[in-house]
């Protein structure tokens, strides 16, 4: 089990990636997702990198589409966080899609979050919980303990919204620019205020999401 004190800082996990360029910071892990030239060479990187797991005993959460692999490491036993063998899984697994003729696309990794505003998140956490089978994460948001569904948070406000449930759709800094412009085309409206933490989008019939990267988490949409 991982010890408190192996959990990296942010400046740290920073450093480290300087050296990683395949991969980015997201929520307590580093994400990518490696193209390779065809599916059954994705197959293989999906054997390595399995091969590589076994041999670490440090498992990512791992999603083949077709020729791309969607890749998370994070250290569970930590309390969700990336310590040292989670930079070491990232460097040996980038060795392995190199050598597999793989290229590192990790703007397509995505992450979508739904947030509930509400004044007593105690009061209905554990109906939420139970109906979708989730685990209790140590700031109260709950996740799928498999990795396959959206997480879920509440977001403590004494004004809950009139639309009390909203979408944050998370992706790095470096990749979201073009989601950015292309979503302000759409005529909605962007409050910035947060940025580039997040942004807040409310669409023309008043419903509204948060587009967040690593700068930030927990947007309070109740003060905007």
């Amino acid at each position: 089990m991982a010890a408190a004190e192996d959990i990296l800082t942010r400046p740290q996990i920073n450093d480290a990636l300087a050296g990683l360029p395949d991969w980015r910071y997201r929520l307590g892990g580093l994400v990518t997702v490696y193209k390779a030239p065809t599916p059954a060479a994705a197959l293989e990187l999906v054997a390595s990198v399995g091969r590589l797991a076994e041999e670490q005993n440090h498992h990512p959460d791992l999603d083949w589409r077709y020729n791309r692999v969607f890749l998370r490491f994070s250290s569970h036993d930590a309390g969700t966080e990336v310590t040292p063998r989670d930079i070491r899984a990232a460097t040996m697994v980038s060795a392995a899609a190199a050598d597999a003729g793989a290229s590192a696309e990790p703007g397509l990794h995505r992450t979508v979050e739904f947030a509930i505003d509400s004044d007593d998140p105690a009061g209905i956490s554990e109906v939420w919980r139970l109906a979708l089978g989730y685990r209790q994460g140590r700031s109260g948001e709950l996740a799928d303990p498999y990795g396959r569904g959206p997480g879920l948070w509440f977001q403590k406000t004494a004004t809950p919204a009139a639309n009390r449930i909203h979408l944050d759709i998370h992706r790095s800094k470096a990749e979201s620019g073009p989601a950015l412009e292309k979503t302000a085309a759409t005529g909605a409206l962007m409050n910035r205020d947060h940025a580039p933490g997040w942004v807040v989008v409310t669409d023309t019939q008043g419903n509204r999401l948060c587009l967040c990267t690593e700068e930030g988490h927990g947007p309070a949409l109740a003060e905007d």
